[in-house]
C-alpha cells in the first residue's frame, strides 16, 4: 500500500464531520447511524471518520458527497453476509443484488483505509455475495480491501435486461441507466468468479487482484476452471470498461486455472496495462462464456504485462489484442475518467 495521503483540502477539513467507533466512544456507535444523519443533498464533502473494529453491518448510502475513512483496511473493517440463495419472509431469494455489503448508490463518494467484506461462504454454498454496490458516478476508493467469493465487487450500472428471468432484483432493478466512472487506488481484491463486473468505467491502479481458489485437489489435477477475474458488462456506446494499471495479479489458485476475463454482455472491454500476471492466468488469457458472437465485439487487450501468466498474440484467444505504445496512451487515467467535467479522483493529477 502506498503512503496514506488525505483526499481532502484544507477547506474540507473544516467541514463538519462525524466519528464512529462501535465502542461508544463517538459521535454514533455505527456507520449507518452516521450515515442517516448526513444532511440530505449536500454540496461539500462530509467525513465520516470510523475508528477501529469491526462493523457488522449492511450499508445504504444514498446521499451524495459522503466521505468514509477507516484508520486502516485490516483494522476498520465493515462486513455482512447476506448472499443470493438467502430468502425474504415470503419466501422468494435474494438473488445477486441484494446480497451486497455495503451498496453506494449516490455521487460523489469517497473510502479510505477501510475493508468491505462479504463473509457469507463459497458460491457453490451460497451463491453470488457483493461486497460492494457501486451505483453512483466519480466513486473512488484508496487503500481499501474488498473480500468475498463470487461477485466480490460490482460496478453498476445494471445491463439492460437480465438474461435468464424478467427482473434483476436489488436497489437499482428499473432505474435509468448511466454512464458512471469508478476509480480504486492501492486497494486489494479478492474472490474468485466474476468478482470484478458490471457496466461501468472503472480504473484499478496500483491494486492486488487476488483470485482465491475454490478447486479440491482432485479438480485441480482434472484441471477444472478455478474461476474468472472480470465480467465486464460495458454498453456498446461507452468507450472504456475496466482499465487495470499497474496491478498485481496474484492468487492461490492452481496454475492455468483462471482467465482474465468473460463477457457477461457482448461488449465487454477491459484493459491491462504494466501489470503483472501470476501462473494462475491461463495462456489463452480469455474466455468467450460460450458467445461465438461477442468474439467480435468485446474489446480485450493488454500492453506490456509481465509475469508467468504474462501472455502475446502467439498464446493469447487471436480474438484479444496487443496494444500498440501508442494505443495504450489512450488508456491514461485523464482520458479515462475526465468526461465532460474534468473529474480527477482525490483531486489529483494521473497520468
Amino acid at each position: 500500500m502506498s503512503k496514506q495521503v488525505s483526499p481532502y483540502t484544507d477547506q474540507d477539513q473544516k467541514n463538519q464531520h462525524y466519528n464512529v467507533a462501535s465502542d461508544g466512544t463517538g459521535d454514533y456507535a455505527t456507520i449507518q447511524a452516521a450515515i442517516d444523519a448526513v444532511p440530505d443533498h449536500a454540496t461539500e464533502c462530509f467525513e465520516i471518520r470510523i475508528k477501529s473494529g469491526v462493523y457488522y453491518e449492511k450499508l445504504h448510502i444514498e446521499k451524495p458527497m459522503i466521505h468514509l475513512v477507516g484508520e486502516g483496511a485490516e483494522q476498520t473493517v465493515i462486513t455482512y453476509d447476506d448472499h443470493a440463495l438467502k430468502k425474504f419472509p415470503d419466501g422468494s431469494q435474494y438473488h445477486t443484488f441484494h446480497s451486497y455489503t455495503a451498496f453506494i448508490g449516490a455521487d460523489d463518494f469517497t473510502a479510505e483505509r477501510l475493508s468491505f467484506v462479504n463473509s457469507a461462504g463459497p458460491g457453490k454454498v451460497v451463491g453470488q455475495a457483493l461486497a460492494i454496490y457501486v451505483d453512483g458516478d466519480r466513486a473512488a476508493f484508496r487503500d481499501c480491501r474488498f473480500i468475498g467469493h463470487q461477485d466480490t465487487i460490482f460496478t453498476g450500472p445494471l445491463p439492460e435486461q437480465p438474461l435468464d428471468r424478467s427482473y434483476f432484483g436489488g436497489p437499482r432493478d428499473g432505474a435509468e441507466r448511466r454512464k458512471l466512472r469508478q476509480y480504486y487506488e492501492d486497494c486489494y481484491i479478492e474472490g474468485d468468479i466474476d468478482f470484478i463486473f458490471g457496466s461501468a468505467t472503472a480504473v484499478f491502479k496500483g491494486c492486488e487482484i487476488f483470485a482465491k481458489n475454490r478447486l479440491s485437489d482432485a479438480a485441480a489435477t482434472n484441471g477444472e476452471v478455478n474461476g474468472w477475474i472480470t465480467a465486464a458488462s460495458t454498453p456498446e456506446d461507452v468507450r472504456y470498461g475496466y482499465v487495470f494499471i499497474d496491478c498485481d495479479l496474484t492468487s492461490n489458485a492452481p496454475p492455468q486455472s483462471v482467465y482474465l476475463g468473460r463477457p457477461w454482455r457482448n461488449h465487454a472491454k477491459v484493459c491491462f496495462l504494466n501489470c503483472w500476471i501470476g501462473a494462475h492466468v491461463k495462456q489463452e488469457g480469455w474466455h468467450n462464456w460460450n458467445k461465438a458472437d461477442a468474439e467480435a465485439t468485446v474489446v480485450y487487450a493488454e500492453y506490456h504485462s509481465a509475469g508467468p501468466g504474462a501472455g502475446n498474440a502467439t498464446v493469447r484467444v487471436p480474438w484479444a489484442r496487443t496494444l500498440s505504445e501508442q494505443e495504450a496512451a489512450e488508456y491514461a487515467i485523464p482520458l479515462v475518467l475526465s468526461g465532460v467535467d474534468g473529474w480527477q479522483p482525490f483531486g489529483e493529477e494521473k497520468g
